[in-house]
């Protein structure tokens, strides 16, 4: 019952928005611009989530969201124009995409698999937009019941499992990316009892440090360096031919639509994973339910629909802890909580019910994205095309100096300056040492809440740890907390292996005369 209500009160939303024309104008533009980002080989949904954050700080919250969610959900699917066209994945949640799409586009049905991936892109947001409107009143009234021990713990387990699982080789690695950002929230007057913390001394550091200009900072330059250092060659583009899509291209593969969008949905709400992961994760489970698996690598349109519907039904899945829990569920995810606190928002469970209106808002602004994303993809396909010819030398310039404009339009600060340039320089040696900034970013956002909650549950326990271990919530976050550390020693990872051999072996066992 309240799901319908939810829709109503969408349907009406969507009704008021239609109606603004500045709104719609903001939408496209914001669609047309992530599109773009997302297109270009370097630029990603972060960075463009990020550049627009500080241009909407005069917009009242309802534009700022038009504008961020729109160019959020463009970049995502942007990322299919380069993968598709050069065989270069123009964001890492398009990586997948290029496995099939290029070798399509070289039979000579680029335009075709651009219109699959236009659709199926635009149906896992829609599955995204619902699955935020059906479970985020229901992750609210469990999260009201949460108190400062439980907060911690979720924090302290969202910092860990990023750093888990985002991990290119050493675990330990994403764990320490992941404190050092805790460690960078902590700077300044702490908000309980305002005591300075790792100040050195510096008025400007009373304040805290500002999450934009280092996440500005932390995925801006990394990609600026990394892109001109590798000098990706950009290759004449194809003619595209027919774009509109034969629908029963898309529709015959019904049932890759609804497990990649249920895959999406349920990665996107993981802390810290993100588009990317949902994609092949994706990807892998079409191969498998597949009845022609030989097919993918060379040219699948199961392949591109699996990737495509799971990457952007991922965006659905990202705000839902965002939303309910104040933790984001993607890198981009994390930009708009900056945003959402820039605009006096301030995403937890009492989001939703000091601000009523916010999530129906949420799904009227997704449904008009996938539909924006769906009207540019396919009628301005050609123009958005040309710009995979911009030289990467002239691109990648205008992207630093976006950077520092937002930096330092952040209360015209210079001091933001001096603590972006040093951080993203920092972040891409960590990159190149394979450290993965994700966790540092998602340690920068949680901090806060781990150091506010921890502090706060032991001044009311008096010091005692006690209602930890007495609470069934905060006990379950603890031995997931436990077996997530556990199953990085080496004991673990033998047991796990030996229980692993037990079950294979275990039904020959018990075969009929095959263990004779």
């Amino acid at each position: 019952m309240q799901f319908l209500t939810l829709l109503g009160h969408m349907a009406a939303s969507t009704g008021s928005l239609l109606i603004s024309p500045l709104a719609i104008a903001l939408l496209f533009a914001s669609v047309f611009l992530g599109i773009v980002f997302g297109a270009l080989p370097g630029l990603t949904a972060t960075l463009g989530v990020a550049l627009l954050t500080t241009v909407t700080y005069g917009l009242d919250s309802t534009l700022a969201m038009v504008s961020l969610l729109g160019i959020y959900v463009g970049a995502v699917y942007g990322g299919s124009y380069s993968a598709v066209l050069i065989n270069v994945p123009g964001t890492p949640a398009s990586a997948a995409t290029a496995l099939d799409g290029y070798p399509l586009a070289c039979r000579g049905e680029a335009g075709k698999a651009l219109g699959v991936t236009t659709t199926a892109s635009a149906i896992g947001t829609v599955v995204g937009m619902i699955a935020v409107i059906a479970f985020s009143p229901i992750i609210t009234r469990l999260a009201l019941q949460f108190t400062s021990f439980e907060f911690f713990l979720l924090a302290f387990f969202g910092i860990l499992i990023s750093g888990s699982l985002v991990t290119p080789d050493l675990v330990l690695k994403g764990w320490i990316a992941g404190f050092l950002g805790l460690f960078l929230s902590l700077v300044g007057r702490d908000r309980l009892q305002s005591f300075p913390r790792f100040t050195f001394g510096l008025p400007q550091l009373d304040s805290g440090i500002d999450v934009v200009p280092i996440l500005l900072g932390a995925f801006g330059i990394p990609q600026m360096i990394g892109t001109l250092k590798d000098r990706i060659a950009i290759k004449e583009v194809q003619k595209l031919g027919r774009i509109l899509p034969e629908f029963r291209t898309v529709l015959s593969r019904f049932p890759d639509i609804v497990r990649s969008s249920l895959i999406g949905v349920g990665i996107g709400a993981v802390p810290g994973l993100g588009e990317d992961i949902a994609a092949w994760t994706s990807y892998g489970a079409a191969k498998k339910a597949s009845k022609h698996p030989e097919e993918f690598g060379k040219g699948s349109y199961s392949a591109i629909v699996a990737s495509e519907t799971a990457n952007n039904s991922c965006i659905g899945g990202a705000l839902i802890p965002l939303y309910t829990l104040g933790i984001p569920g993607s890198p981009p995810a994390a930009m708009l909580l900056g945003a959402l606190m820039l605009h006096g928002l301030t995403p937890g469970p009492l989001l939703l019910i000091e601000n009523p209106k916010f999530l129906p808002e949420t799904g009227a602004i997704l449904l008009l994205a996938a539909a924006a994303m769906w009207v540019i993809g396919i009628f301005l396909a050609k123009q958005v095309v040309k710009v995979l010819r911009i030289p990467q030398p002239v691109l990648m310039p205008i992207v630093g100096l976006l950077c520092i404009i937002g930096s330092y339009s952040l209360g015209n600060n210079i001091f933001n300056l001096y603590l972006m340039v040093p951080i993203g320089i920092v972040a891409y040696f960590l990159g190149e040492m394979g450290y993965p900034i994700a966790p540092l970013v998602i340690g920068m956002i949680l901090g806060p809440m781990a150091d506010e909650s921890l502090r706060r549950a032991l001044m009311v326990s008096q010091g005692s740890f006690a209602p930890m271990f007495t609470r069934p919530v905060s006990l379950i976050l603890v031995i997931l907390i436990v077996l997530t550390v556990a199953s990085q020693f080496p004991f673990a990872k033998k047991l796990t292996d030996r229980l692993a051999v037990f079950t294979k072996k275990a039904p020959a066992a018990c075969g009929d005369g095959e263990g004779k």
